[in-house]
């Protein structure tokens, strides 16, 4: 019975502890690290973050862009952090889904190392290419990648991210051998794309549809298994003919492993207020971003599903980190 007792005061006082600290957090600004350099989905949103804190917490959101390795370097940094809440990543579905089977090792554990706290958004990825490649749709461009095996490149902002795997997984469902070449963040990348230095880049959604719309870029088809709302008239990849493409990104708040509930819990609720801002929802839906807003448990769901949908995609297509 003294050990019960023992056991349940030790409880109530944790919870005593973890209720405190979330009283007084944030106490410091909070930084927010990207992965990638900034002008992509993960920057985008981070910033929208920054931008739209309330001002009632009385510290600000720093953006931390740290890119490198395909996302590992940024995301080591937090989960390395001390595990207080001011210090998150802006994951990706590479940094937290991809690269553990894609990277004979990669310095953090995916799942171990972090304290989920909100799925913000996905979107799909949009096949696009230079417009001096003669293809218009996406057989025309499977029946040029097959004529000149090798030839056709296609550029992504790293190993092991969406971009990436996406053109994986087309060579392995469509049987053709396209070169890819990683760029050190997309803003490298884009350039060589549009000057025709590569043929074509699994771009996502907010940072392709306006290129596109620019006539810079030429758009074949979009990796979600339903049209993109932001764009309906672009045709899906699985309905040109490659039944079972699917390869969407997701972007989530996560911090270090070991942050009290109590702030993990605060910080959600304020992710969930921007993103429910009228016109932070109307920017979102013009870059093609899909809201989702999922808690901890729905989050760490989606990030268990991931993990075993790309590892399987990895395994099958030979894909590895170089």
């Amino acid at each position: 019975m003294k050990r019960f007792l023992t056991a349940i005061a030790a409880g109530l006082l944790a919870v005593a502890a973890g209720t405190a600290t979330a009283q007084t957090f944030p106490s410091k600004p909070i930084r927010m690290v990207v992965t990638f350099p900034t002008g992509g989905a993960p920057d985008i949103l981070a910033r929208t973050i920054s931008e739209k804190i309330d001002p009632a917490w009385g510290q600000t959101v720093i953006v931390d862009n740290k890119p490198g390795a395909g996302g590992n370097i940024g995301a080591e940094f937090v989960a390395r952090a001390q595990a207080d809440g001011h210090t998150l990543v802006m994951g990706t579905v590479g940094t937290h889904s991809i690269n553990g089977s894609l990277y004979a090792r990669i310095p953090y554990d995916m799942v171990r190392d972090f304290a989920p706290v909100t799925l913000i958004a996905s979107t799909p990825n949009l096949l696009v290419v230079n417009n001096d490649i003669p293809a218009k749709n996406l057989q025309e461009l499977i029946a040029l990648a097959k004529a000149k095996p090798g030839t056709l490149t296609y550029g992504s902002p790293g190993i092991g991210t969406s971009v990436h795997v996406s053109g994986e997984l087309f060579n392995s469902l469509a049987g053709v051998k396209t070169t890819h070449v990683p760029y050190k963040g997309r803003q490298m990348a884009i350039p060589d794309l549009l000057g025709g230095n590569i043929s074509m880049m699994f771009d996502n959604m907010p940072s392709a549809i306006p290129v596109v719309r620019e006539g810079k870029l030429r758009a074949i088809g979009v990796t979600s298994a339903k049209r993109s709302a932001s764009a309906p008239e672009i045709p899906t990849i699985a309905e040109q003919g490659l039944p079972g493409f699917e390869a969407t990104s997701w972007f989530a708040v996560f911090a270090p492993a070991n942050t009290p509930k109590p702030v993990i819990d605060k910080l959600h609720a304020e992710i969930v207020r921007v993103f429910g801002l009228p016109d932070v929802q109307a920017k979102m839906k013009t870059l093609g971003l899909d809201l989702i807003l999922g808690g901890p448990d729905e989050l760490a769901k989606t990030q268990a599903a991931e993990i075993a949908k790309w590892a399987k995609v990895i395994k099958d297509s030979g894909a590895k980190a170089e």
